[in-house]
């Protein structure tokens, strides 16, 4: 625990000593907030849907970009030599990575809590219960595309790599409801259970089934555990 606490800290320093997280933290901001005033002050639509409908978009290009440089620029450096010298499990490393990534990700959405608080001054009777709903899946939707941005990160050392591969991976999970016009129908169950989007809006619906939590749960669980064999393939070669 105490070595996951110091990589979780110092990464997280590594965020906000230099401009980078403070840059994404704004793009994030400004971009849901762009969109988000647009449907409140063009087309009248006064409730958190909308914001619902863009977080996701975002996500696709924001969590890449966060987490593209967790491992990657370890490998760059070359200090991943100097901390397979450390007594540290290539878990405890990964797990305090991925926290980090996770968090600089929650941080960005919490900003966007103002939406629901301006809503709720300018007298918007607001449904409560569906938008924790809707954060808790915007929260789901987030870690797992934060597993997958740091496996990403760990099969590169180049973070434009890194970034291209898990916007192509996040945008596959995405997009797979989208596909189900094109396969069998004996296909298409497995289809729309491997996407995200179905998953996602299950839960901002206020639907909140345990078949969600656990898609959530162990595609988060592969993921980290395909950048911990990727991390233990380094010792073979």
């Amino acid at each position: 625990m105490n070595n996951i606490r110091s990589i979780y800290t110092r990464e997280l320093k590594s965020f906000f000593t230099s401009p980078m997280g403070y840059i994404f933290l704004v793009i994030f901001a400004v971009i849901n907030g762009y969109f988000f005033t647009n449907t409140f002050f063009l087309f009248n639509q006064s409730d958190m849907r909308a914001l619902f409908g863009i977080v996701p978009l975002v996500f696709l290009f924001f969590v890449p970009a966060v987490t593209m440089g967790l491992i990657a620029k370890e490998k760059n450096a070359g200090t991943m030599e100097v901390i397979s010298t450390l007594p540290l499990r290539d878990t405890e490393f990964v797990i305090g990575k991925y926290l980090a990534g996770l968090t600089l990700i929650l941080v960005g959405l919490g900003f966007t809590l103002v939406h629901l608080l301006t809503l709720a001054s300018v007298g918007t009777n607001i449904d409560f219960g569906a938008a924790i709903c809707g954060y808790l899946g915007l929260v789901l939707m987030g870690a797992f595309y934060a597993s997958i941005g740091i496996f990403s990160s760990a099969i590169t050392e180049n973070q434009v790599v890194s970034f291209i591969i898990g916007i192509a991976i996040v945008i596959t999970f995405f997009l797979m409801d989208k596909l189900l016009i094109f396969v069998t129908p004996s296909m298409a169950g497995i289809i729309q259970y491997i996407s995200v989007e179905f998953h996602f809006s299950n839960i901002s619906r206020g639907v909140v089934d345990t078949r969600n939590l656990i898609y959530f749960g162990s595609m988060i669980w592969l993921f980290l555990t395909l950048t911990v064999r990727v991390l233990e393939m380094r010792k073979w070669r």
